[in-house]
Formats: structure tokens, sequence, C-alpha cells
């Protein structure tokens, strides 16, 4: 038999263990909700916007600022102007657009397609040329020498073919400068594109779309001479969304919007 002394040890050891034991077990572990990733909440509304296609570098980031900001998704499309207005007359969809000249705006009032229009910035046409500028271009008028090959806006379907042709009239060049002509583009980002590739001696196109465009070069036109645009934003009476429409129209004409636009080469109305 164990000895009263031995009895009280194992007695001892017994309790020691069960207390070892009953600890561990009561060691917090983390919870399934503290190593869990944070829920990102996707937008629940968003918001058809027309743009004019010369447009889309602040647009698409107006876009991406405003969803952060406000978790409203915003969905594009994006075209010239002349294109954009037949759209929203033909489907009778769309919450806002930012056409590239306030003429087709105003052309939309006309039309009773329009809530609101607020002018923000302004679009400053200029002559580009290739790199280098081997036809050496300097002017207007130069634009009407013989034997050039000119690539020109759609006045039918895009902003800036429209302010050229305008242009070139009052100037008494248009005439001369289509001679010239071999080809006209739907959108503004096309003649880009032929500049860039030198496939024309020079175009007439928005001076933000030069901007950071290594390939080209720009000729400014005297302002006596040219037509300078503003670029108006239209909250659009097609909208089943007018509040959330309005609130997108005046981030864009607002200080961020504008900060946006100035980033990208535009001079913004004050």
């Amino acid at each position: 038999m164990l000895s009263n002394k031995k009895l009280l040890m194992v007695f001892l050891l017994i309790f020691a263990l069960s207390t070892m034991i009953g600890c561990s077990s009561s060691v917090d572990t983390p919870s399934q909700e503290a190593v869990s990733e944070p829920v990102v909440t996707e937008p629940t509304e968003s918001l058809l916007v027309y743009s004019g296609a010369g447009l889309r570098k602040p647009m698409d980031e107006i876009g991406q600022v405003f969803e952060e900001k406000y978790n409203i998704r915003i969905e594009y499309s994006y075209a010239g102007s002349a294109q954009n207005l037949s759209q929203i007359e033909l489907t009778g969809q769309g919450d806002a657009w930012t056409p590239g000249d306030v003429y087709y705006g105003q052309a939309a009032q006309e039309k009773d397609l329009i809530v609101s229009m607020v002018d923000f910035a302004y679009h400053i046409p200029v002559i580009a040329v290739p790199k280098g500028n081997p036809s050496n271009i300097q002017s207007l008028e130069d634009m009407a020498a013989p034997g050039l090959k000119i690539v020109l806006g759609d006045p039918e379907a895009a902003a800036i073919g429209k302010t050229a042709k305008k242009m070139l009239t009052e100037n008494g060049l248009y005439e001369a400068v289509s001679a010239n002509t071999v080809a006209t583009t739907a959108t503004v980002n096309e003649l880009l594109v032929y500049m860039s590739m030198k496939q024309a001696d020079c175009t007439i196109i928005w001076e933000d779309n030069v901007q950071g465009v290594e390939d080209v070069e720009i000729i400014q036109i005297p302002e006596e001479l040219n037509q300078i645009k503003t670029l108006p934003v239209c909250v659009l009476k097609t909208s089943e969304k007018l509040e959330l429409a309005q609130q997108f129209a005046d981030f864009v004409a607002g200080p961020e919007g504008k900060a946006i636009y100035e980033k990208h080469g535009f001079q913004v109305i004050e």
C-alpha cells in the first residue's frame, strides 16, 4: 500500500496535469472572421455615358475615380459626336453625354433630349504632322500647297471634322485643302494613327489628342484663324436615374473632373 505521503504526491501530480490540459484547451484561436479577406462590394448601380472618341483618356480616368468614390459603375459608349447623337435618338437610352463640341449639345437641346448642359473645358484645334515635319508645313495656308497628302475628320461624323471644315472655309482654303485630302475618318483617334504611321503629311486635330505622342508634332493655329470649341457635359432625358446622372455631370464639371482634364492637356473653363 502507498503511504500517505506518496498518495499526496500522486494527487498533486494528477491535479497539476489536469490544470495544464484545461489551460491549453482554453487558449483563444483566431476566429474565422478575424482571418477572412475583406469583402469587396460590387457596384449595384451603373450609368451609360456617351462620349466623343477624342475624350477617351480623361473620361476613362473620370469613370474610374467616380466609381471608387461613389461605387457607381460608368459604362461608356465612345464614337464621333454625330454618331453619339444618333445613338441617343435611336436607342432612347443613356444617362449622360460629353460631346466633342457644344454644337452637338445644342442640337440635342433643340431635339428636346437634354435635361441640363454645362461647359467645362476648351477643345483647341492644331495642325499635326509626323515627327520631323518632312513637308515643312507651318500654317493653314501651307496645307493648300499642291501635292500634299492630308487626312481630315469626317464633318458629318466627328466634331474635329466639322470644326476643320468651318475653319478652312472661313479662311478661304477649303477647296484647295479638299483637293489634297486622301481620306476622312469617323473619329479623331484615327487621325492620330495616320500621323503616327506617317501615312499623310498633316491633319487638323485637337491639341489634347497629341499630348505625349512622340511620333507627332504640332503647329499652333493663330487664335484669329482658329475655331476653338467648348466641351459640355449633358444629362439626358432618356435617363431613368436623373439624380445619379446629374451627380456624374457635376463631378465632370467640378474641381476633380477639371483637374483630370488638365492632366490630359486640356484648358478648363474657370
